[in-house]
């Protein structure tokens, strides 16, 4: 029988979720979905001074908000549990006695003073700064009558600084690292609390983690958490290590230029399907042309050899026409629920007054035009309250002020005269285009300045559409405030 594969997500609740964060736990998740595998979900807090409040609970929400459903975590339990690290300190301090007592790990009393020191004078000396191991051969009495002094300490791990660790990656190959280059790095932190370093080990074991699955920026870090592997006898899962995610110009993916959490996405407006469609494809290819993949599809193929050795570009202008794809395809009922938070947010008291049937005639009209959900709120405000624009907006370039009343005049008229269960925009627009040829007038004066005095806006759908959703009466009315405008001045 096979082995169960089993990953895991270990996020730490010190803020934001990074895109690289979220794309670590979609590979997690479709590696182990695609392996009929278990996917664990496990809070890191083990850094309380930088823990930041909600961050946890913002951690659930993004991925309840993106389907992927864990298996195992702190919100439902499972067989390997607690799942909160917070929760877990016992554990820590048993397994690096064990450490201690095979002499892999060892008291370390040095303060900050003399680390800082250390540090200073290998940097002088342009030697790696490292732990030079001055508490390790301490005697069992010299450690006893420290402890009972009350003096602080920390617990280091031992490593073997000679030879060479090697092991498979299963994205980048064989990697190789000196151990000369690694330091006695620490365990157990002078308030009792493991460091990642540890913690992370000793719970990928004890929840029987199979895969392990993370940023290349860890890559250096690998071969400590191997020879803790090997210090307990325990078997060292598989590794695979992600590159990184650039900006356009190859640098690290940064706030510096552009969004970088992903709540900021879905604050935009950006839909789920869209966010991991996009960022499955960032550092891995299906091995054809294809670019758009439902969840499903992904769980289906994903394939851990074929993600990229080299970083991955975020790509805005792609991610925007990814969305608008999966806005297009959204039905009606649905896209106008996705879409009602953003009006209420800029319309809050028309948009509590206004028909369904409004609303959702407003986002018909937008689907095929807007990037995110979000831009909704910004590109309709004519439909919830009377423009604001200046009079010379309504003059068609060449025209002029009293030609741009006449025309305004001509179509004033001719509407009124349109019964109000023709008023579609199809009736309207036929039925014009025809009388503007009839009376040998062009488009551009007549057009324009109905467009401006319905929306306000240069750019909008055509005022055909405008006119429908506001309905005969509002037509007529700012047209007629269109006119009066001119008038004025």
């Amino acid at each position: 029988m096979s082995k169960l594969i089993k990953t895991r997500f270990a996020p730490s609740p010190t803020g934001f979720m990074h895109v690289g964060n979220f794309r670590t736990a979609l590979y997690a998740y479709l590696f182990a979905k695609h392996n009929q595998g278990k996917f664990i979900l496990r809070i890191e807090d083990t850094d309380q001074n930088r823990e930041v409040a909600d961050a946890e609970q913002a951690i659930f929400r993004v991925l309840k908000w993106a389907g992927l459903e864990h298996d195992e975590g702190p919100d439902i339990g499972g067989p390997c549990g607690p799942y909160r690290q917070s929760d877990r300190l016992e554990i820590y301090q048993k397994y690096s006695q064990k450490l201690i007592e095979t002499g892999q790990a060892y008291y370390c009393f040095c303060d900050q003073d003399r680390l800082e020191q250390l540090r200073k004078k290998q940097q002088t000396q342009g030697l790696p700064t490292k732990y030079d191991r001055h508490c390790l051969n301490l005697s069992n009495q010299e450690i006893n009558q420290k402890i009972k002094s009350g003096q602080k300490y920390v617990i280091r791990q031992k490593i073997n600084s000679s030879g060479v660790t090697v092991f498979k990656d299963l994205v980048l190959g064989t990697i190789k690292i000196e151990n000369s280059t690694l330091d006695d790095s620490v365990l157990i932190k002078s308030d009792g609390w493991p460091t990642y370093n540890f913690a992370n080990v000793i719970d990928d074991h004890l929840m029987k983690i199979t895969h392990i699955t993370r940023g290349n920026e860890y890559i250096t870090s690998t071969p400590k958490y191997i020879q803790l592997y090997q210090a307990f006898g325990w078997p060292v899962p598989e590794h695979a290590h992600f590159p990184l995610i650039l900006n356009q110009d190859k640098s690290k993916l940064s706030k510096r230029q552009g969004d970088v959490a992903m709540e900021d996405y879905i604050n935009k407006g950006y839909l789920p399907e869209t966010m991991i469609n996009f960022i499955a494809l960032l550092g891995w290819n299906p091995g054809n042309d294809q670019e758009i993949f439902s969840l499903e599809e992904l769980i289906k193929i994903f394939d851990l050899s074929k993600v990229n050795k080299s970083g991955a570009v975020f790509d805005i202008e792609k991610l925007n026409w990814m969305n608008s794809h999966y806005i297009k395809q959204k039905n009606l009922d649905e896209l106008t629920e996705l879409c009602l938070p953003y009006l209420k947010k800029n319309y809050p008291s028309q948009t509590a007054s206004c028909q369904p049937k409004f609303v959702k005639l407003i986002v018909d009209l937008e689907q095929e035009r807007i990037k995110t959900l979000s831009e909704i709120g910004d590109r309709v405000s004519y439909f919830f309250k009377t423009p604001i624009y200046s009079p010379e907006k309504l003059i068609w370039k060449k025209s002029n002020r009293q030609t741009t009343i006449n025309r305004l005049q001509f179509v004033l008229e001719f509407i009124q005269l349109i019964p109000s269960q023709n008023w579609t925009r199809n009736t309207l627009e036929q039925s014009l285009l025809e009388q503007i040829k009839q009376k040998n007038l062009d488009n551009g004066t007549t057009l324009w300045p109905l467009r401006v005095a319905l929306s306000g806006q240069e750019k909008s759908p055509t005022p055909f559409e405008i006119a429908e959703i506001l309905g005969k009466k509002e037509t007529i009315e700012r047209i007629k405030q269109s006119i009066k405008k001119l008038q004025s001045k």
